[in-house]
């Protein structure tokens, strides 16, 4: 039989001795790990690095990146993990060409604000300014002098009356790709007659028809012009129904005072 070596409990003491300050040098390097991050995350909520430090502006078209800076008052001394969304949003949303906000945080210290502009339906002209109306139905400030109106129909013979407001009203139901088919809407009352409103239309159309329902009149336009194409361009009337009066066929001024005399 192999003889069988005798471990002593003096000799193992060593070991055991060995083995329990490893784990007390290992447990030691765990609560300094921890201590120190600690500290490094209060120096780190304490310090600017928490704060933003940039903000990204998009969806704007009309409204400049520095408004909505403004208006969302984000700026470096805002800490980054308490920043109030809802709050900003609403902030934002005090501008009346802002119809929609979505504020999102981006690590590590970047704030998104996403926006959605009311959209300019029409500009009413004042003599030589031009006064953006929004689909809301608010009207803004004149445009600053030199600044032309794209992509909405100019309003003229205007004045800030009911009917204004009421045709600011029916413009934002109208679908927008048909606003960008309005060139100009003349106001023309002209007694008891029904049509009070001239239209110039991108495509060559002249339209005449009145304010009441005239977002529903106008949204169905594409369908009738669309059926109107081989047929040469004029006057269209949409009031309950709709006819075209070809331009060689609508009287001129001078036929109009032979026909009176």
């Amino acid at each position: 039989m192999e003889d069988r070596k005798v471990v002593t409990i003096e000799d193992r003491i060593p070991t055991l001795k060995a083995q329990r300050k490893q784990r007390a040098n290992r447990r030691l390097v765990v609560y300094l790990s921890i201590f120190f991050f600690l500290i490094l995350l209060i120096i780190y909520f304490q310090s600017s690095l928490s704060h933003i430090r940039n903000v990204e502006v998009s969806g704007n078209n009309y409204v400049s990146d520095q408004e909505i800076i403004q208006l969302s008052e984000l700026d470096n001394s805002v800490s980054f993990w308490n920043l109030n969304t809802e709050k900003v949003e609403m902030k934002v949303e005090e501008s009346k060409e802002i119809a929609n906000v979505t504020v999102s945080r981006q690590f590590p210290a970047t704030a998104k604000v996403k926006v959605v502009e009311n959209a300019r339906v029409a500009y009413l002209k004042k003599g030589s300014q031009y006064f953006p109306i929004l689909q809301s139905g608010a009207i803004l400030d004149a445009l600053p002098k030199g600044d032309t109106p794209v992509s909405a129909p100019i309003l003229m013979q205007w004045n800030e009356s009911t009917e204004l407001s009421d045709m600011a009203g029916e413009l934002r139901k109208v679908n927008l790709s048909i606003i960008n088919r309005i060139s100009e809407i003349h106001y023309t009352p002209d007694g008891d007659k029904a049509f009070n409103l001239t239209l110039y239309m991108t495509d060559g159309y002249e339209v005449k028809t009145s304010i009441a329902d005239f977002s529903e009149k106008m949204n169905s336009y594409p369908l009738i012009v669309e059926k109107l194409k081989d047929k040469a361009k004029g006057v269209l009337y949409l009031n309950e129904g709709s006819w075209l009066e070809p331009y060689e066929e609508v009287p001129t001024n001078d036929e109009e005072k032979k026909e009176s005399s």
